[in-house]
């Protein structure tokens, strides 16, 4: 099978997204498929492939409020001849944004079904580009929006339940995989890191031998809720109780974050790291006895999986949409608020080695089928799925189509492939309230960026069949 895959950038920007990419793509290939990595890169000023499969395309920075990420234009027919001739049998988008968008215009024109991966839920994630009294209707916008998106694709995947909750929430009809995050397992192995690697960074940090070490990884912004991390360890963590806390990355509320921990008198029991490269973090997680996390927001945190990988048991704050990450006792230990947070902590730091073993190797175990080929075998029985999806509906309105004409003394003859896919384009599910006006059907919203996008096809999903608009006349004439 041959896969294009989107994202926004890639490497040497690293963060979840370009991450599950990477491992994605290590896996497809293992398995023997060639895959394309499409993204944005600020230092190229033309379009080429490299040696490693990336498909780079010229892009600007944005502004530092979204880490001067690359964006690059949706539209280039350079792009679209390179992708046309590697003839991909999947286009697969990791991003909403614009290389997404060239994704879903790219697959359009060239017939190939998309496969859709939403890794961000973005409701928390408003307030890096829109003002807190802008919060509400930006919000709205942004959900239209990723429904737009999901409506282009023939599957969908999430790394999480709360994904697939989040898209029935804001009207995705397409039922969404849950197929979990994955992490680069062996470079995360505890054997990886000798004790003298240990010792010298537990020195630098200015931690003593027996200190219990709490590691949390991430981008340090506010729906990774550090702050509330950082008020459960002053309501409960006291500096006697021998508990020390690494704050790895770097992130647009660091400033804040210190300045709380500051005022909290934290400074003594928190140490922030600062940026700390991919490929330097190993060290960090084999100096810790516990991962951390009071992030709500997160779907399938692979920081947190490569803390696992690492023998890290996980203290998560409870999140009924992502129980089954966290099994207590197996794998770490669930908390609702600062005492049960500090009474796990306490309960780690006390467990004798044989007992710190044993979990270690409990929580590592709970990971071992989250490698990169794991991630590939599940996401190839989506590819098919897909595909397949895509044929039984292009030949169902292939048939509606010949009917249509017959009625309406329109030409079967004239009925070709390229009138058939531009039908099954514009088709749009609509359940028996959505299909009362355009308004409901978001069709406005859609038009602001595409002017063509009204639908020609809907779906009723509450009286079970089909009906072609007026729009549909413009096609099949």
């Amino acid at each position: 099978m041959r896969i294009a895959m989107f994202a926004e950038f890639y490497e040497p920007v690293i963060n979840g997204v370009v991450t599950h990419v990477k491992l994605l793509a290590q896996g497809l290939r293992s398995l023997g498929h060639e895959v394309l990595i499409v993204a944005g890169d600020t230092d190229c000023a033309h379009h080429y492939i490299d040696e490693n499969g990336v498909l780079h395309c010229p892009a600007a920075k944005s502004v530092r409020r979204l880490y001067g990420y690359p964006i690059a234009s949706p539209i280039s027919r350079h792009r679209r001849n390179m992708i046309k001739d590697f003839r991909p049998d999947i286009i697969h988008i990791h991003t909403e944004f614009s290389v997404g968008q060239s994704g879903i215009m790219i697959a359009k024109s060239l017939n190939v079904p998309i496969v859709y991966t939403m890794h961000t839920m973005y409701d928390e994630y408003v307030y890096y580009i829109a003002p807190k009294t802008l919060s509400r209707p930006a919000t709205k916008l942004a959900r239209q929006y990723l429904l737009h998106v999901a409506g282009n694709a023939e599957a969908i995947t999430g790394p999480s339940r709360k994904v697939e909750e989040y898209c029935r929430e804001i009207g995705v009809k397409t039922p969404v995989r849950v197929i979990n995050n994955a992490a680069e397992l062996s470079s995360f192995a505890p054997e990886n890191v000798s004790d003298e690697e240990k010792a010298a960074l537990k020195k630098q940090l200015g931690i003593n031998e027996d200190e219990c070490v709490a590691v949390f990884v991430g981008r340090l912004g506010r729906e990774k809720s550090v702050d509330v991390l950082l008020g459960f360890w002053h309501e409960a963590v006291l500096p006697s109780d021998k508990l020390r806390l690494i704050v790895v990355g770097d992130g647009p509320v660091r400033a804040e974050l210190e300045a709380q921990a500051e005022d909290l008198g934290l400074m003594d029991q928190v140490i922030f790291t600062g940026r700390v490269e991919h490929e330097d973090i190993p060290p960090y997680i084999a100096i810790g006895d516990v991962y951390v996390t009071a992030s709500l927001s997160d779907t399938n945190s692979i920081s947190m999986l490569e803390g696992m990988a690492g023998g890290l048991p996980v203290l998560q704050l409870t999140d009924p949409l992502n129980a089954d990450q966290v099994i207590n006792g197996i794998n770490g230990f669930s908390f609702n608020d600062a005492e049960e947070m500090a009474g796990y902590l306490k309960k780690i730091r006390d467990m004798s080695s044989e007992e710190r073993a044993a979990l270690s190797e409990s929580v590592i175990n709970s990971v071992s089928s989250s490698g990169a080929e794991d991630l590939a075998k599940k996401l190839l029985a989506v590819y098919t799925e897909a595909m397949t999806r895509e044929s039984e509906l292009i030949a169902a309105v292939r048939l509606l189509a010949m009917e249509y004409c017959r009625l309406n003394g329109f030409s079967e003859e004239k009925l070709t492939r390229q009138k058939i896919y531009k039908l099954y384009d514009k088709f749009i599910f609509a359940s028996e309230l959505e299909t009362g006006d355009a308004e409901a059907l978001g069709i406005d919203f859609l038009e602001d960026f595409y002017p063509s996008a009204r639908p020609s096809l809907i779906y009723h999903m509450d009286r079970g069949k089909f009906e072609f608009t007026e729009h549909a006349n413009d096609i099949l004439k």
